[in-house]
């Protein structure tokens, strides 16, 4: 059985993409990823965020990061509440689509950290409130992938 638990990933170079729409959220989500890749072994100097205005522009630093070649893995970070329209629907689901493209396309893990909330109080509560912080659980996955990655036998491309 393969698995990617424990993976102490101390060498390898870890992408955050994080949005700065709703910046009072996603920040607690930075943060949280953030420690739990040092709490890893990924020392700071080999993180490299990247800042982008809005969930819709996320996937487009997530790719040019991906296919760089430079990381072990790709977080990708946001926040999108619900509003009067459909608009969140369309954000959320481009987004999603696209990042799980992605991660096929480079064989590299894209963490999907985007909320897609319907209210403020939702976004709170998973930004480090009563539901946890899905910045850590992000970092936690993209870790976990990491180490699995390095054990499966190599694809034949």
């Amino acid at each position: 059985m393969y698995t990617g638990t424990d993976f102490q990933a101390s060498g390898l170079r870890v992408a955050i993409v994080v949005s700065t729409y709703n910046h009072s959220i996603t920040d607690k989500l930075l943060t949280g990823s953030l420690e739990t890749l040092a709490s890893r072994g990924i020392e700071a100097d080999s993180v490299d965020v990247a800042k982008v205005p809005g969930a819709w522009e996320i996937p487009l630093a997530a790719a040019v990061m991906a296919r760089s070649g430079k990381y072990a893995a790709v977080i990708c970070l946001g926040c999108v509440i619900r509003g009067e329209t459909t608009h969140d629907v369309h954000i959320n689901t481009q987004v999603s689509q696209t990042l799980g493209n992605l991660a096929l396309e480079c064989e590299l893990p894209v963490a999907f950290g985007v909320l897609t909330c319907n209210t403020v109080e939702q976004a709170i509560s998973r930004a480090g409130g009563a539901v946890g912080n899905k910045g850590v659980e992000a970092a936690e996955a993209a870790l976990e992938m990491m180490g699995l990655l390095r054990k499966l036998p190599p694809s034949e491309t």
